[in-house]
């Protein structure tokens, strides 16, 4: 083609060279593009949401491991039946939508399955089973298909029909007409391989009698030739009266006529002596060796044959393999929401309203993780409210181990199974879509980049507020904690009122922090609201309750949770007595300014620091100017 104008993207240039670079690469990796398995189509960045690294750890969908049952990728994806379907629905969670459109779209097929288990158990029993039909057309397409690979093909083929009509009960799952070409495929597949074809090629037996005529005479001039040595041993007896003569192969004279020395009288005159032995002596005739040469070259005959039929089948595949794709991306939709709907009624998740002002109101909300690990009833559901007008920032407070963290990744993780187009866990969800989510949760350090674990926190930190939006979900746990504590407060809050006070962002906000001084935020924030979680005190013991009110905390029980952990008891003991000196000399308040830091505003020094231009100030100029300024204002 001239242009690519009709695929979307000839304004697109680095999504071009990317692509390039991908064909060069193929190219020189010696890969065999096949037209039939090549498919352009744009996505623009901006369809989907971004989710960055960071993130991408803290709701459980970590790229750098397989999923498995402790993750959200793993909770949702281990439902799948096919190795398309676990593709697909991988994707979604990867790659959220934005458009409210393709998400209703996605979320009625959900809910059509979620409401009937019967039809969606027999559903999922027609796709459990079915081979991965992209990875096939991809070995097809490299020349590197096996025979059963194309067994597997077949008998996919064979299955589409049935699950076509299953899922054709319900309009939102109907499945596209199927093409004539993987009819024509189908037929051929069926007449062309035998019932159980072997693992590979190398020994033939792939291909039924009567597909090749070619293939058919040389099998059959092989079996006849096998059929006459069978006979040779007993008709020679008869005919030479040796009962003893005996017929046999091995791999270096081929098939002999063997003989004991005590009948050597008798052996006929057109019999040619091969080998002697101690007890006899093995011949062969020439009409034996023609039919040996006719047995062992048919084998090599029937395998190069049976190769040129398979390659010409799989060359036929590959000219089918926009079908083939197209019918495979349909099966792992259908497969996908399957699974979403299985998860959905497994866990009892409810479909998302959504909408697209920002906002977020969920009511009964459940971590998916934690409650499936728990079993049925045992979470305890919080409620969540986020408006731009009233309620834009959530400073949740509260004890070690209560609860935070887990209601602060519930939260991004509903939004993010919402714009999945999943059900999610909860009574009721409204989700005003958004356009990224950015968490700021654990510590880790990055020592291999010179980073330490309070530097990691503070780069997250400053690319959430350089890269946020108005419509962005933005959740912080206790940011500050990795330095002094009069660090900690003044860079939490003020972070706090640059996402409250900043005209750019008014960001969707969730802040957890040990810092109870900044509950006093709320007095000055009128969009920031204080919430805690409740825990009830009895006499020395601590019961947390997991429940989100309204409200501030003023402690955090750290060293209960330490006794809880283990720590000696002396450890514990010795600790609240340090705790309670501390709390009686009140260390949070500033010290008393150190006489040598006081500089009255009128000073002379002042005023001529004020006039100097730094930038052009050299360090021996300086040192100069400093000698001059101790030389009049020291005391002597």
């Amino acid at each position: 083609v001239e242009t690519l104008a009709a695929f979307g993207c000839d304004e697109w240039p680095e999504a071009l060279a990317a692509a390039h670079a991908l064909l060069r690469h193929a190219d020189r990796s010696r890969l065999h593009l096949e037209p039939g398995l090549l498919r352009l189509h744009a996505e623009h960045p901006r369809a989907f949401m971004h989710l960055d690294p960071p993130t991408r750890r803290s709701l459980g969908l970590g790229a750098d491991r397989s999923p498995s049952g402790d993750d959200l990728a793993g909770l949702i994806v281990r439902e799948a039946t096919t190795a398309m379907g676990a593709r697909q629905l991988r994707r979604w969670l990867d790659q959220p939508l934005r458009t409210r459109g393709p998400l209703e779209e996605r979320l009625g097929r959900v809910a059509v399955l979620a409401d009937d288990a019967l039809a969606r158990g027999q559903l999922q029993a027609e796709l459990r089973g079915l081979p991965d039909l992209e990875r096939i057309a991809g070995r097809t397409g490299q020349g590197l298909a096996t025979p059963r690979d194309l067994q597997a093909l077949l008998k996919a083929l064979r299955t589409v029909p049935g699950i076509g009509s299953l899922a054709g009960r319900w309009p939102e799952l109907a499945p596209p007409p199927v093409p004539p070409a993987l009819d024509e495929l189908q037929s051929a597949l069926a007449s062309a391989l035998v019932d159980e074809v072997p693992a590979t090629l190398k020994d033939g037996g792939v291909f039924r009698p009567g597909f090749d005529a070619e293939l058919d005479g040389i099998r059959d001039g092989s079996r006849a030739a096998r059929e006459w040595i069978g006979a040779l041993e007993q008709q020679e007896r008869e005919r030479s009266g040796i009962r003893s003569l005996k017929v046999g192969f091995n791999q270096v004279f081929g098939y002999y006529l063997e003989i004991s020395h005590a009948n050597r009288e008798a052996i006929p005159s057109e019999y040619v002596r091969k080998q002697t032995l101690v007890n006899g002596e093995r011949y062969i005739t020439p009409e034996l060796k023609e039919k040996e040469t006719l047995v062992l070259n048919a084998k090599g005959a029937m395998v190069a044959r049976e190769q040129v039929l398979f390659s010409e089948l799989c060359r036929r595949i590959a000219a089918s393999g926009k079908d083939l794709l197209d019918t495979a991306a349909w099966l792992g939709e259908l497969d996908a929401v399957s699974a979403l709907a299985s998860v959905a009624s497994r866990h009892r998740w409810v479909r998302p309203t959504l909408q697209d002002e920002p906002g977020i109101e969920i009511v009964g909300g459940r971590h998916p993780l934690v409650d499936a690990a728990l079993g049925p009833g045992r979470f305890v559901p919080n409620d969540l409210r986020l408006s731009p007008t009233d309620q834009q920032v959530v400073l949740l407070s509260g004890p070690n181990m209560a609860g935070k963290s887990t209601y602060l990744r519930q939260a991004g993780i509903i939004v993010l199974l919402a714009q999945a187009g999943s059900f999610v866990p909860a009574e009721r969800a409204v989700i005003g879509l958004c356009d990224r989510i950015f968490t700021r949760v654990g510590a880790h350090d990055e020592l291999a980049r010179g980073l330490s674990t309070f530097m990691v926190e503070m780069v997250e930190t400053a690319h959430i507020l350089a890269h946020a939006t108005s419509r962005s979900l933005l959740i912080f746990d206790e940011v500050g904690r990795g330095t002094s504590t009069y660090d900690g407060v003044s860079i939490a809050q003020a972070i706090l009122e640059y996402l409250h006070e900043a005209p750019q962002l008014h960001s969707l906000t969730l802040f957890a922090t040990h810092y109870h001084e900044l509950t006093a935020l709320a007095q000055q924030l009128p969009r920031l609201r204080n919430f805690r979680m409740e825990v009830r005190e009895e006499g020395e013991r601590v019961i947390f309750l997991h429940q989100v009110v309204e409200g501030g905390a003023d402690r955090s029980y750290g060293i209960h949770v330490a006794e809880l952990a283990g720590l000696p008891r002396q450890v514990v003991v010795r600790a609240r007595q340090v705790l309670a000196d501390l709390e009686g000399q009140r260390p949070l308040e500033r010290p008393e300014a150190s006489a040598q830091l006081t500089l009255p505003l009128d000073h002379p020094v002042v005023a001529e620091l004020k006039q100097l231009d730094l930038e052009r100030l050299s360090p021996r100029e300086a040192l100069e100017k400093l000698f001059a300024w101790q030389g009049q204002h020291a005391a002597p």
